[in-house]
């Protein structure tokens, strides 16, 4: 399967759900759940020959590493491992824990409603997908440091004339005397850090799956920069 390079701006609309740094709630069903590193952006062109922006990322097999389950943990989850790196880079008790599976990168645990059916050791890999299905991507979005109002909440900032000198993209009063007592009012937009945040995408289309190279093509853009670990669901 060849994909052709084109830009990385997409221009489609979706909701940005911020989640939990840790909890992933997923059906019984938990194949269709898998870690995979974005890529980059590209695009190819559907039956009817038009062109779709796609994210491509690749999804090396995950083995499932534990099951919990609510009568041993208190609550139902799998633990599932992708990615290789090197033993020394590994702590002791992780190896002793990842046994004769290998040597993993990443490690995530995955809730599930109900207890799992799989077993330590299950692999499953992109062919857990189909072509058409719609999932939920969810990852960390690009960290961009300290920022401005204009940037960081899209304040218009002052007139560029009629006697404004030096205060374009400055935020403007911020409370204090009367309007709020004294104080600054609680979750005032003001200047900070920016990005950097759990980020959820919902409804993006799975366009192309290719088992041969461990490579998913989803439609539109994922959060992220290249390189990023994407968790990917399915059912939404």
């Amino acid at each position: 399967m060849s994909f052709v390079i084109q830009s990385n701006k997409e221009n489609e609309r979706h909701s940005f759900v911020h989640l939990s740094p840790i909890r992933i709630l997923v059906t019984t069903l938990f194949m269709k759940f898998l870690l995979g590193e974005k890529i980059n952006m590209s695009q190819i062109f559907d039956a009817t020959g038009n062109v779709v922006p796609v994210t491509l990322i690749r999804a090396t097999p995950n083995v499932a590493l534990q099951v919990r389950t609510k009568e041993k943990d208190g609550y139902n989850a799998i633990q599932v491992g992708t990615g290789e790196r090197k033993t020394k880079r590994i702590a002791k008790p992780q190896i002793g824990h990842f046994k004769e599976l290998g040597n993993f990168r990443y490690v995530r645990e995955v809730r599930l409603k109900e207890s799992a059916t799989a077993e330590r050791g299950t692999s499953f890999d992109v062919s857990v997908f189909s072509e058409g299905d719609m999932v939920r991507v969810s990852g960390i979005s690009k960290s961009k440091g300290f920022q401005g109002v204009v940037k960081r909440h899209g304040f218009h900032g002052a007139p560029a004339t009629h006697g404004v000198k030096h205060a374009h993209r400055q935020p403007g009063s911020i409370g204090g005397g009367g309007r709020a007592g004294g104080r600054v009012f609680a979750g005032m937009r003001m200047a900070g850090r920016m990005g950097g945040d759990r980020i959820s995408v919902r409804n993006l289309q799975i366009i192309k799956v290719d088992a041969e190279n461990n490579m998913i093509a989803v439609r539109g853009a994922v959060p992220g920069k290249r390189g990023t670990l994407v968790e990917i669901k399915g059912g939404n």
